[in-house]
């Protein structure tokens, strides 16, 4: 299988995990490894079907990880690797930035469809490297139902 996206999360000098995505028959998934001095010590995955609306790329499968490492790690290094997951978001300033451009357009839109179009060339712009999969049946949702959506996915971003 194809695996792209690949990012390393360094946690601390001896704690690293590296994640990355791959297509699957039915959508894609995240995976990730940690390593704890370049030896493997543990791995999960998360298997999606469409899309994820994840505070931040691999929010998902590092959590999942953390719960795996619970009887390889100090109950320390194990609460230090929760806290950086927790509070990795707030490193990731570049989803602050997509947000902010995404509502300032809407409220530039002299029409409800205008600021969905807008919203939604923003979002795919910005995030579908990191993740981002529009739903397949995106352009034939009513205009109400693509703002709620639209809504939901920069409520999430904002929320990080």
């Amino acid at each position: 299988m194809k695996s792209y996206g690949h990012k390393t999360f360094k946690i601390n000098r001896n704690l690293e995990a590296q994640c990355y995505m791959e297509d699957t028959r039915y959508g894609f998934r995240h995976l990730a490894s940690l390593y704890y001095k370049n030896q493997n010590i543990a791995d999960a995955k998360c298997c999606y079907y469409n899309r994820t609306w994840e505070a931040y790329e691999f929010q998902s499968v590092l959590e999942k990880l953390a719960d795996n490492v619970t009887r390889v790690l100090s109950p320390r290094q194990v609460r230090n690797l929760k806290k950086y997951i927790e509070n990795y978001h707030e490193r990731d300033s570049f989803l602050n930035t997509i947000s902010m451009v995404a509502k300032m357009g809407a409220i530039l839109a002299p029409d409800q469809k205008s600021k969905n179009d807008f919203q939604t060339r923003i979002l795919k712009a910005g995030l579908e490297n990191r993740g981002l999969i529009m739903p397949d049946n995106w352009d034939e949702l009513s205009e109400d139902e693509k703002e709620k959506r639209l809504d939901g996915a920069i409520g999430a971003i904002e929320n990080v």
